[in-house]
């Protein structure tokens, strides 16, 4: 188990009393059914299940990308539900990073660029950033490539790209929606690699949601959702 969570289990995400639904023709399907649990300063959480687990959809809570039926999310002490969708944004910006699995780059920015816009969209100029993100393109391999666009990428170096910036802002969580799904097994595990080499260097939390069992068994906790609940070290 991840040392960081032996020393100190400082809580920085509680989830209470959470409920989401959707609607599907008739009928209405309870995806989360009063979800509550903490998640620790450093930990890594896998939420583990197949497509249309529920999975996604709690991850999309906890980053703010949706919201939830009833219930509240605090994450180091603000209640994301209770954010308006300006401040939600600010929030997303400032204190989390999200790593999706299809890399959301986009094409006309260069590689550098594509890391630096996040911040220059929340109004720092980018000769500011710019000496982070390039430390962060040389970390993830790719500093030669900072002038590339994109689709001169693979899909392994444009997820390493998704992760730099990410990371740009230094987020203290990190969310990750499969993010070796598009990826064949061995370039997968290679960004896993890197993935957890730089949020648990850093001391970040790292909440994924994945398919793979093999990924699970790396992480401090593995949970699962059944019937709307939260099993939680599945393993």
């Amino acid at each position: 188990m991840n040392s960081v969570l032996t020393m100190k289990r400082t809580t920085v995400v509680q989830i209470r009393d959470l409920y989401k639904t959707f609607s599907e023709g008739d009928r209405l399907l309870r995806v989360l059914d009063g979800v509550s649990f903490d998640i620790h300063q450093g930990e890594f959480l896998a939420l583990l299940g197949a497509s249309g687990s529920g999975k996604s959809t709690l991850l999309n809570l906890l980053s703010g990308i949706d919201k939830p039926d009833r219930g509240s999310i605090v994450i180091d002490g603000a209640d994301i539900t209770r954010l308006s969708d300006t401040r939600l944004t600010r929030f997303r910006r400032e204190r989390i990073g999200i790593v999706f699995q299809f890399f959301n780059l986009i094409p006309t920015l260069t590689v550098l660029e594509n890391i630096t816009l996040p911040k220059e969209l929340g109004g720092a100029r980018r000769h500011s950033v710019e000496p982070r993100a390039l430390g962060l393109l040389q970390q993830v391999g790719l500093a030669s490539r900072a002038d590339t666009y994109p689709d001169k990428l693979s899909g392994g170096e444009q997820q390493r790209v998704a992760i730099a910036r990410a990371l740009l802002h230094e987020p203290a969580i990190v969310f990750a929606d499969e993010p070796t799904g598009n990826l064949d097994e061995d370039t997968g595990a290679q960004v896993l690699h890197l993935l957890l080499r730089l949020t648990r260097g850093a001391g970040k939390t790292l909440i994924m949601a994945t398919h793979s069992p093999e990924i699970g068994n790396g992480a401090d906790r593995v949970c699962q959702i059944h019937d709307g609940r939260l099993l939680i070290d599945v393993r």
